[in-house]
């Protein structure tokens, strides 16, 4: 079994410990802190929760964590060492000695310092070429980026192994090609975080407007395109070169309080221009904006499930546009419910489509799930009611499909009671594109009291709701493919 030892069990290192931890790694964490056990509980906790769902496949068994006062103790025959001590040179420098007093000598060592560079570390060191850079970003457990950075004496035979390492562990290993402090990610946050507090200062922005500024905005872009692929799409077919010969010049404009910028030369231009096209060059501009645009949609998608940031203003937009219709009413605004109920009209998006090109299985069942959802707040089961200790809960479901759906379609689900009365609830839902029919969903479902986990009855307000829907639908004709079992096909 690989062991990894990590130094320092604060954010960063509890970090570590939980991504060596839960890919199967045993992990020795060094702290002198008595209370370290305690302070790293919560970070495995939230780790625990988070990095298995970054992935479909499990992760390997648990290794065994174990905490340690005794520096010889915690390193001995290990294969990892993770240094995070405070960023004080002397700190780092008695740390590392202590390390290498007992570790072994073919041990990768990492600092996750986020400023030093790895020759600063060696110095004074016992055995330099095995110290590198390591530095991480926080949650260590969730995010790729590892820059990896070595001096001209570490070995990089044991830096090409560290990378190899760090790719079994899910992290992306960021070789920096030339030692530099703060490496490359933070010399990018460094430069953000100055001019804000320019901006801040000078009464230009507040913090909240310069956190909206970013994350409606430029963070998004960037957490999927990165800088350079971003401006090469804004120079649409031209490209980077486009791009540079538009906004070249804005670099001897004040637009920033960071004014010591490169000349802008044609040797600059052609540097750019020339990484740019070995960099996506392979992809024509307008398939880089379709990736884009998935990619943005994606991600905005899952903020949007969080009710975070762009997601929220998602949601903010959905409820506006729900206002008035049929989609945001209660039973009692709509006059006439003798017709099944629309309870579902949206597009498909783009993350709803598997390899076939059309709408998975999954999907219909959320879509039908949502259209259920609905209906249960048409008729008072809502957010609000639920708090109170009553829902209902889904029994049984039967879905058939009947047609395609592709990505960026107008669905519509129409909902019919087929049975409503006490704890029972029984629905028929047919999805609809246009008048073609492309599935219907039947769910059986019954109200639960949240407390006992029991059936229960529900409220009177929602009995009279449901009583009222389901006996003008009693006169409907019943819908082909109700009751149906698996494999009964007209």
């Amino acid at each position: 079994m690989t062991t990894a030892a990590i130094i320092g069990g604060g954010v960063i290192g509890g970090g570590w410990a939980a991504r060596f931890l839960l890919n199967g790694w045993n992990v020795r964490v060094f702290d002198p802190d008595p209370e370290a056990d305690a302070k790293l509980a919560p970070v495995l906790a939230q780790a625990r929760r988070a990095l298995p769902s970054l992935t479909d496949v499990a992760l390997p068994p648990e290794g065994v964590l174990t905490f340690h006062s005794d520096m010889a103790e915690a390193v001995s025959g290990v294969d990892w060492i993770q240094e995070s001590v405070p960023e004080r040179l002397e700190i780092k420098h008695a740390v590392l000695a202590s390390v290498q007093a007992h570790c072994p000598p073919d041990a990768i060592i990492g600092s996750s310092t986020s400023g030093f560079k790895p020759s600063e570390l060696q110095q004074g060191a016992a055995r330099p070429g095995q110290i590198m850079v390591c530095h991480p970003f926080n949650p260590v457990y969730l995010m790729p980026l590892i820059e990896v950075v070595p001096s001209p004496q570490t070995d990089l035979a044991l830096v090409e192994k560290a990378e190899g390492i760090l790719r079994t562990l899910g992290h992306f290993p960021l070789r920096v090609r030339k030692e530099i402090d703060a490496h490359i990610a933070d010399r990018f946050l460094e430069a953000v975080w100055r001019e804000a507090l320019w901006l801040v200062k000078d009464g230009v922005a507040t913090t909240e407007e310069i956190d909206e500024a970013i994350r409606m905005g430029f963070g998004i872009r960037w957490a999927q395109m990165g800088l350079f692929d971003t401006y090469r799409t804004a120079g649409g077919e031209a490209g980077m070169r486009h791009f540079m010969a538009q906004f070249g010049p804005a670099l001897k404009w004040p637009w920033t309080k960071l004014m010591d910028v490169p000349e802008f030369t044609d040797e600059l231009v052609d540097l750019i221009a020339g990484q740019s096209d070995a960099q996506s060059g392979h992809m024509s501009i307008s398939q880089m904006l379709a990736a884009r645009d998935d990619n943005l949609v994606g991600m905005m998608r899952a903020l949007k499930a969080n009710n975070w940031g762009a997601g929220a203003v998602i949601n903010a937009h959905e409820a506006a546009l729900r206002e008035g219709t049929v989609l945001g009413a209660h039973a009692g605004d709509l006059e006439d419910v003798s017709a099944p109920i629309l309870t579902v009209r949206r597009a498909v998006p783009l993350d709803w489509t598997d390899y076939n090109g059309h709408m998975n299985e999954a999907r219909y069942l959320q879509a039908f799930g949502d259209a259920t959802d609905r209906f249960m707040a048409l008729i008072g089961c809502d957010a609000e009611y639920i708090a109170t200790g009553g829902s209902y809960f889904t029994a049984e479901t039967h879905i058939r499909h009947v047609d395609e759906a592709l990505a960026g379609a107008t669905i519509e689900v129409r909902t019919q009671v087929l049975a409503g009365a006490g704890k029972k609830l029984h629905l028929f839902h047919e999805m609809f594109e246009g008048d073609r029919l492309l599935a219907t969903g039947e769910h059986f479902l019954l109200h639960v009291s949240l407390e006992t986990r029991r059936p229960s009855e529900p409220s009177p307000a929602i009995v009279a709701a449901l009583d009222r829907i389901a006996a003008a639908h009693a006169d409907l004709p019943t819908p082909e493919g109700a009751g149906r079992a698996v494999g009964q096909r007209p």
